[in-house]
């Protein structure tokens, strides 16, 4: 005889640990804030099953599309932390428009991705308005995204961000390498903090000397706690670079993200030539000071792994200085003037 299976009172979505009314309710509270980043270009809305973006290409004799994905790794745990997500959205538009912008790319539109393990609506609503604000700050529209509750996969409290750029670029202007020769000066534009890059070591300095982030350590002149100063959102530059990028007079564009100066701009230059920073031209932040000094990190290991006040480099023939600085002026960002381009064997150093 074959075994009854044992019933007993009816199973729904919910008994597993996902619920489909919460995740109708954050749609309801951020979806205005969405809808405010889209422009005429945008033919879907929150219902459809996949982002429409209607391509607009009569400035572009041939257009390539440039795309990135990034997320803001273990600074969303830090968020977790201090319970506030209101700016992490922004890191995650960021480092994904960021990087576009060094090919030379006008940002267009924008996804997003967040995974869970409880669906709590003041959250996700928290997440995703912090990613329009980015959005319209990069003049990108927000035009999908996905948030899943995958109860097992993540623990409750849990949750994790990806974010994916779409820009375009007339091919005839894509930055490259080879546009880089000896001579050229390695400018920059300041950073506005650790950006989303390093936490792992910054939470394991937090740990290993009992850092309290509620506390102020007199970091800045300013009175802010450190977790609030580690969670200052990375700096969107796609305004700013406009008319400069525009221009067609930048030569190496670089974020400086994961493997700091060291590796970021070793990206950017030829074969034959070296990146030479000089250190000492601008003043590095408070916080990469503390960090340094509390951690008792190397200094070559920081300027490794964390943008030390540098959020891009940007390689330009002396001449073009001066309408950079005026370019960048108007988008009230300072032209710093950090090092040289000579020759070499593509090494970077920072001296």
């Amino acid at each position: 005889m074959e075994d009854k299976i044992k019933t007993g009172s009816e199973l729904s979505y919910k008994d597993s640990g996902v619920n489909i009314d919460k995740a109708a309710e954050a749609i309801s509270l951020f979806k205005n804030k969405v809808f405010s980043t889209f422009n005429n270009n945008v033919l879907n809305d929150l219902a459809s099953y996949a982002g429409l973006f209607q391509l607009d290409i009569k400035n572009y004799k041939n257009p390539v599309l440039v795309s990135s994905t990034d997320g803001v790794g273990t600074k969303v745990l830090l968020a977790k932390q201090v319970e506030d997500f209101s700016t992490i959205g922004r890191d995650l538009v960021a480092m994904c428009v960021n990087d576009i912008l060094c090919c030379g790319a006008k940002p267009l539109f924008f996804l997003d991705y967040l995974a869970c393990g409880k669906l709590e609506p003041g959250k996700i609503k928290a997440v995703v308005e912090s990613v329009a604000e980015g959005c319209s700050i990069a003049g990108a529209a927000l035009i999908g995204g996905e948030t899943a509750e995958m109860p097992g996969i993540y623990k409750e409290d849990d949750i994790d961000l990806a974010g994916f750029a779409v820009g375009i670029v007339d091919k005839k202007k894509i930055i490259t390498k080879n546009l880089v020769k000896e001579g050229d000066i390695i400018c920059a534009l300041a950073s506005s903090g650790p950006h989303s890059n390093g936490y792992s070591l910054i939470r394991k300095i937090i740990s290993e000397k009992n850092l309290d982030l509620k506390k102020d350590y007199k970091i800045t002149g300013d009175s802010l706690s450190l977790g609030k100063i580690l969670l200052t959102p990375t700096k969107i530059y796609a305004r700013a670079f406009e008319e400069l990028i525009g221009s067609g007079k930048v030569k190496g564009l670089a974020h400086i993200t994961g493997g700091g100066f060291y590796e970021n701009i070793n990206r950017i230059i030829p074969l034959n030539c070296n990146a030479r920073i000089n250190k000492k031209a601008w003043k590095v932040p408070q916080i990469f000071q503390f960090l340094q000094k509390t951690g008792n990190v190397d200094e070559k290991e920081m300027y490794r792994v964390f943008n030390m006040g540098i959020g891009m480099a940007i390689i330009l023939n002396k001449k073009d200085i001066d309408f950079a600085g005026e370019a960048l002026n108007k988008n009230q960002e300072e032209l710093l003037e950090i090092g040289i381009i000579t020759n070499g064997t593509g090494v970077v150093e920072v001296i």
